[in-house]
C-alpha cells in the first residue's frame, strides 16, 4: 500500500555540554506541517538504517511534559530509494517483531512519520521502501510507537542529507503519535533527542533538554509484565478535573524532579518520581500488582518507582547496576505474587544520544 508524502529539516547529533553552567538551548517550532524546503532535495544515500530508543514518559508527576530515553532498547528502520514505488510515496515492505501492525503507511507509526518527514523535505521525485524492526512490544509503556516514528523520521531525513532539525523531527513524530495515542511529546521528544526532555509548550512546540551530569550514575530498572495497557485506554482513566491541593503538589514535585535531574541527584529524582498524586493513583489499580511492585521496589532499596508512561511497565531508579538487578528481581516476584503476572526485569542506563543513523550506503 503506497501513500503520499507529507513534511520537514537535518538531524545533526546534539552534543550537549556535560556542565550545566552553559546555557541549554530551547527548541521552538510552530506546530505546522507545511513544507520546510522550497527546492527538492537529492538523496545522498541509496539506503539507510536508523535506530530510536525506548522512552520513559511522565516520570511520575510530569504527565505529558517530561520524558527520558533508555539505552539498549528500541526500534530499527531500514529505508531505501525504490524505483518501483510511485514518486513522493512510501511503502512498508516488511515488519518484523510484531504481527499486529498494519503495513498500510497511513495506519503505521513509522509510515505516518516517514510521510510527514517527506513532506517537510519536499520529496516528490523519489519513492521509498521501508522496513520496520520492532524491538519494543506494543502497549508496554516504553514508547513503542514513538520509537518507530522517531527511527522513521530520522531515516528519511538522513537519506536526504539531514536537512531537518530535531524540533522538526519531533513534529513529524507528533503527527504519528496524535493518530495512535494522542498529541503528547513526552515519548517522541526524548526518542529523537535522547536524555531527559521537558516539553515547555505544545503551541508553539518548545523543547528543553535537561542535562543529567555525565559523571553521575543513573540506572532505570524496568519491569514489564505480560499484560497490555493500551495508551488510549489508560488515558481514558484519568480524571477530567483535579483539586487545587493535588495540582500544587504535583507541580512542586515536577519542579523537584527537574532540579534533581540537573543536579544529578538520583535520590531526589527517585523521591519525586514516586510522588504523583494525580495520574498514577488512577492507573495503578488497572495494572494487576502494580501497587505491590512499587512497594517492593522501594523496600528493596530503589530511590523511587512509578508507572512508565501509560504502563504496564514499572520503572524504578537507582545509582548502582548490581543493586538494580536485585531490586528488579523483587519487583518480578511482586508482579507474580500479587498480580499473578509473569514479568521480565531489565536494568538500563540513560540514552544520551537519541535517534540516530546506524548505517548508510552512499548514492
Amino acid at each position: 500500500m503506497a501513500i503520499c508524502f507529507q513534511f520537514q529539516s537535518p538531524l545533526k547529533p546534539i552534543n550537549f555540554p556535560s556542565s550545566t553552567t552553559k546555557k541549554v538551548p530551547i527548541f521552538k517550532c510552530k506546530a505546522s506541517f507545511s513544507t520546510t524546503t522550497t527546492t527538492e532535495l537529492e538523496p545522498v544515500f541509496t539506503s539507510v538504517k536508523s535506530f530510536a530508543p525506548a522512552t520513559v514518559a511522565n516520570l511520575g508527576p510530569g504527565f505529558d511534559f517530561l520524558g527520558a530515553a533508555v539505552d539498549g532498547l528500541g526500534d530499527f528502520v531500514s529505508l531505501s530509494i525504490d524505483p518501483s514505488v510511485s514518486p513522493g510515496h512510501v511503502t512498508i515492505s516488511e515488519i518484523s517483531g510484531s504481527s499486529k501492525l498494519s503495513p498500510n503507511p497511513l495506519f503505521n507509526c513509522a509510515g505516518i512519520a516517514a510521510i510527514a518527514t517527506m513532506k517537510m523535505l519536499n520529496v516528490r521525485s523519489f519513492g521509498l521502501s521501508l522496513k520496520l524492526e520492532k524491538g519494543l512490544p506494543l502497549g508496554s509503556g516504553l514508547g513503542s510507537s514513538a520509537a518507530s516514528a522517531a527511527a522513521a523520521a530520522v531515516a528519511v531525513n538522513e537519506l536526504f542529507g539531514a536537512k531537518l532539525g530535531v524540533d522538526q523531527l519531533v513534529l513529524a513524530g507528533l503527527e504519528s503519535e496524535a493518530k495512535v495515542s494522542g498529541y503528547h511529546a513526552d515519548n517522541i521528544a526524548p526518542a529523537v533527542m535522547g536524555g531527559f526532555v521537558l516539553i515547555k509548550s505544545y503551541d508553539p512546540l518548545e523543547l528543553k533538554p535537561l542535562i543529567f551530569p555525565q559523571n553521575q550514575e543513573l540506572f532505570f530498572i524496568l519491569v514489564s509484565p505480560e499484560f497490555e495497557a493500551p495508551t488510549k485506554k489508560m488515558r481514558a482513566a484519568l480524571p477530567a478535573e483535579i483539586g487545587m491541593p493535588h495540582h500544587v503538589w504535583n507541580c512542586s514535585q515536577a519542579g523537584a524532579l527537574v532540579a534533581s535531574v540537573l543536579e544529578g541527584d538520583v535520590v531526589g529524582l527517585g523521591k519525586a518520581l514516586s510522588s504523583d498524586k494525580i495520574v498514577e493513583p488512577k492507573r495503578a489499580p488497572l495494572i494487576p500488582g502494580m501497587e505491590a511492585v512499587k512497594k517492593a521496589a522501594i523496600k528493596a532499596g530503589a530511590f523511587g518507582c512509578t508507572i512508565s508512561g501509560a504502563g504496564p511497565t514499572a520503572v524504578a531508579v537507582i545509582d548502582n547496576e548490581e543493586e538494580g538487578k536485585k531490586i528488579g528481581q523483587k519487583m518480578v516476584e511482586a508482579f507474580l505474587e500479587e498480580g499473578h503476572l509473569r514479568s521480565v526485569a531489565m536494568v538500563k542506563k540513560l540514552d544520551r544520544v537519541g535517534a540516530r543513523l546506524i548505517e548508510g550506503v552512499p548514492r
